[in-house]
């Protein structure tokens, strides 16, 4: 599959951008239908699409089709994903990130670095794992975030992911932890944050997330929305 994906610099030097793939390097506050949107008036084509969203806090890797390579969106969506994210222990919120409030302080002075690794162990390989509130996740036809913000909870049923590795890359104070996390199609890394910090019994949620690669493509080698309109100009 890596041989159709092809960084849009190549298509620029072949002078065909009708039917590629764009590396785009998502920026915070945007959401990946924003980005759609730039791209649809830069390229002057409804006929694109994105291949995993992110969600509006996070930055970095969005891989988007145009034209007929949105018939290959299913193939990149497969691909394994890492991100670097950030985790607060020690306090919960309504979304498991940071546009939430933060509810239910606690203090963490009490954790060491093997309970933290411990609790991380229990994320990986095969597990069952319930999607945040605020998320795509459709219950009885309806968006589970739309429900959210109504004041409306409801149960989401777990589902099976696959998380391949998590590597602890630092530990800022025992409140603050950095990651490295490879996943497939579907985890969420909001729930790792929060079932981490359930599993440690002090709540937790993500601070911050960057998706840093999708199979072999790498963060490195996007653009962002202005630097491909000036590469485009």
């Amino acid at each position: 599959m890596s041989e159709n994906v092809v960084f849009i610099q190549k298509y620029v030097q072949l002078g065909d951008i009708s039917n590629c793939f764009v590396l785009i390097n998502k920026e915070v506050g945007w959401t990946s239908f924003d980005v759609v949107a730039k791209l649809r008036s830069i390229f002057k084509t409804k006929k694109i699409g994105h291949a995993g969203t992110l969600d509006p806090l996070a930055t970095g890797l969005l891989i988007c089709a145009v034209g007929k390579n949105t018939k290959l969106i299913p193939y990149v969506q497969n691909l394994p994903k890492v991100y670097k994210a950030t985790f607060r222990l020690g306090a919960t919120t309504i979304t498991d990130d940071s546009e939430g409030d933060e509810e239910n302080v606690t203090s963490t002075d009490h954790l060491t670095k093997q309970d933290i690794v411990n609790a991380l162990a229990k994320c990986l390989g095969t597990i069952q794992q319930v999607p945040p509130q605020y998320s795509a996740v459709h219950i009885n036809g309806k968006r589970s975030y739309a429900l959210a913000r109504k004041g409306i909870s409801v149960d989401i049923p777990p589902r099976k992911v696959i998380v391949n590795s998590i590597i602890l890359t630092n530990i800022s104070t025992p409140s603050s932890i950095e990651l490295t996390i490879n996943c497939e199609k579907g985890t969420y890394i909001r729930s790792i944050a929060r079932d981490v910090g359930m599993f440690l019994g002090v709540g937790g949620y993500m601070s911050k997330l960057e998706r840093v690669s999708i199979g072999s493509h790498l963060v490195t080698n996007s653009l962002t929305i202005s630097e491909l309109k000036e590469k485009l100009s």
